[in-house]
């Protein structure tokens, strides 16, 4: 016989938490299952982890960018291994603490491999569990790679618990992540390259992105664009040779470290699904507007697992957790609405998104003004020493509210919700302008790019 939940969720990252927390809290009896350690993707191995080594990119940037302008700070280096033991002490409490509080909620955690077996029956390890409803948030894993010899490649988990870093880096994509950590390791003196298939950040605006490209050139990143790798080799020294083919013809590389930077898909490989009737695709699971399978009603899915068309970030995870668990608590009475969503890339500068690109506005007709300028002239960027800085504002000129906001410069990621907010109030230019923003800051400049 199985054993019985009200609630089994399948995952432990924040979604999977969200509603664990406030199904227990409701009396619910719950298990949780993840095979690899609690906690999840963004507080182990993702946003949070990442966020500490840029900060050390940053402080390194600042000082030498200041360098004669009032400070001499010496040679502001990064020290990986001291760095590497720093984020140690974010990452590591994080298992335990997740462990000890659903313990304490009376949830059962199961470390192993689910795979459905029925509509609401599970195979976990050598026990069957089945019970009421079912929530997956199994998250994102990277990315399948075809290529001969990608099996050499280093994921980002691996990459932010190196103990040293070698000198000559190649990433693989030029997304978030590879973006990200060629920024870190160029700022740690390594040799860094990004070979990316196509654009890179391509759901980013094309005048930042070719910003920020210049700006990661100047540091010593090569970017390579519209390449793709069709070989990684290994030699007897313990060397990786990358062949690629692009603009340039073929051409081979010898680097220390390949880094899968290609991207990530939902993690749906090995769960079964077809057992249980959950319809789903390589996007992800399919859900309707309660985040619930319209093939088995039994199971909700939130995160980076939904086919939902969203950026793959924790704010949306979380508001798709709670949401869940209000349907699951209450029934489906409201439906789950995402309201504008922030995104940053933790560059050095950072770049930040919100609503819409120019591109988008354009293809969807929208009347929009566009206010585009060289942010790196303003007082604040001035200040700190920032030559690549840009932002792209587009205002709707019926209703005079924003409907994109586009930023690269120091600070990027913060400012950006300040729009987020404007967007979701639906502020008009005019009420902005009326803010009485603490001056000189930041947040005082978006009067200048209104």
């Amino acid at each position: 016989m199985p054993n019985l939940f009200d609630l089994i969720i399948l995952g432990s990252g924040p979604a999977a938490s969200r509603v664990a927390t406030r199904c227990a809290q409701s009396g619910w009896k719950i298990a949780v299952v993840d095979p690899n350690p609690v906690g999840g993707t963004c507080a182990l191995h993702g946003c949070n982890p990442k966020k500490v080594i840029v900060r050390a990119a940053e402080l390194v940037d600042r000082a030498h960018r200041m360098a004669g302008n009032g400070t001499s700070l010496g040679a502001a280096e990064i020290h990986w291994p001291d760095l590497v033991n720093f984020k140690r002490t974010f990452t590591e409490p994080v298992t335990e603490n997740r462990r000890s509080s659903y313990t304490e909620l009376g949830i059962e955690i199961i470390q192993a491999k689910p795979r459905f077996t029925g509509p609401t029956t599970i195979e976990v390890g050598d026990r069957t569990i089945q019970a009421n409803h079912i929530v997956i948030a199994t998250g994102a894993v990277p990315r399948a790679l075809s290529f001969e010899g990608s099996e050499y490649l280093t994921d980002s988990d691996r990459f932010l618990d190196l103990d040293y870093l070698p000198g000559r880096i190649t990433l693989v994509g030029g997304g978030y992540i590879g973006f990200e950590f060629a920024h870190v390791a160029a700022r740690a003196g390594t040799k860094v390259t990004i070979v990316d298939y196509g654009e890179p950040l391509a759901s980013f605006d094309r005048d930042l992105v070719r910003h920020l490209i210049d700006c990661s050139e100047k540091i010593g990143i090569d970017v390579q664009t519209h390449t793709e790798v069709t070989k990684v080799e290994r030699d007897d020294d313990g060397n990786f040779h990358v062949s690629t083919l692009g603009d340039n013809g073929i051409q081979s590389r010898e680097t220390d470290l390949v880094v899968h930077s290609a991207g990530r898909v939902a993690n749906v490989n090995g769960l079964n699904l077809e057992a249980a009737g959950i319809e789903y695709s390589d996007k992800g699971i399919t859900v309707n507007d309660f985040l619930q399978s319209p093939t088995n009603t039994a199971v909700y899915a939130a995160g980076d697992v939904v086919a939902s068309g969203l950026p793959a970030l924790t704010p949306i995870a979380n508001s798709q957790g709670i949401a869940v668990a209000n349907s699951l608590l209450e029934g489906n009475l409201v439906k789950h609405e995402t309201p504008p969503v922030p995104r940053a890339v933790y560059t050095v500068p950072s770049l930040a998104s919100v609503g819409m690109t120019q591109a988008e506005a354009n293809e969807s007709q929208l009347d929009v003004k566009v206010n585009h300028d060289d942010w790196s002239h303003f007082s604040s960027m001035k200040k700190v020493g920032e030559t690549h800085a840009m932002y792209k504002v587009l205002i709707d000129k019926h209703t005079d509210q924003i409907v994109g906001a586009h930023l690269l410069g120091p600070e990027a990621a913060e400012l950006i919700n300040v729009f987020a907010f404007a967007m979701k109030m639906k502020a008009t230019i005019a009420d902005l302008k009326a803010m009485p923003f603490v001056f000189p800051t930041l947040v005082s400049d978006i009067k200048s790019m209104l």
